[in-house]
């Protein structure tokens, strides 16, 4: 019960994990990529309103742990930080374009699934463990 979050007309505890991966798995997203995406993805879900609860950038995907108001769908979150980011990435790296192809950052294709209280300490782990694999 720790998790619900009290709105002005709602109590909450919506969840989702996001992924998805950079177009053809190229394995860009590392160093100070990976650092300026990091940070990019903070201030989108400030603008926007959600929360990122844990977040792991790999050099080719992406595992977000978000959570969001109700009234905001999972597909408008990663609309968000899909667009948004790489956007604002190649406009800080514009030679990341050169190993893209067509200089498209991210694959079209996101994964989601909601999340739970029971699962979540699951997924926070899950998470976390992606870069020690």
């Amino acid at each position: 019960m720790d998790n619900l979050v009290h709105g002005r007309t709602v109590v909450y505890n919506v969840n989702y994990h996001i992924v998805w991966s950079t177009k053809y798995r190229k394995p860009v997203l590392v160093g100070n990529t990976e650092k300026a995406l990091r940070d990019i993805f903070i201030n989108i879900a400030r603008d926007k309103e959600f929360i990122i609860k844990r977040m792991e950038i790999m050099p080719d995907h992406v595992h977000i742990f978000a959570s969001a108001h109700p009234k905001m769908s999972s597909s408008y979150i990663f609309k968000m930080l899909k667009g948004i980011s790489g956007r604002k990435l190649l406009m800080i790296y514009p030679n990341l374009k050169k190993s893209l192809y067509r200089g498209h950052l991210w694959n079209p294709s996101t994964y989601v699934e909601t999340i739970g209280h029971i699962s979540e300490d699951t997924i926070k782990r899950y998470i976390e463990d992606q870069k020690k694999k």
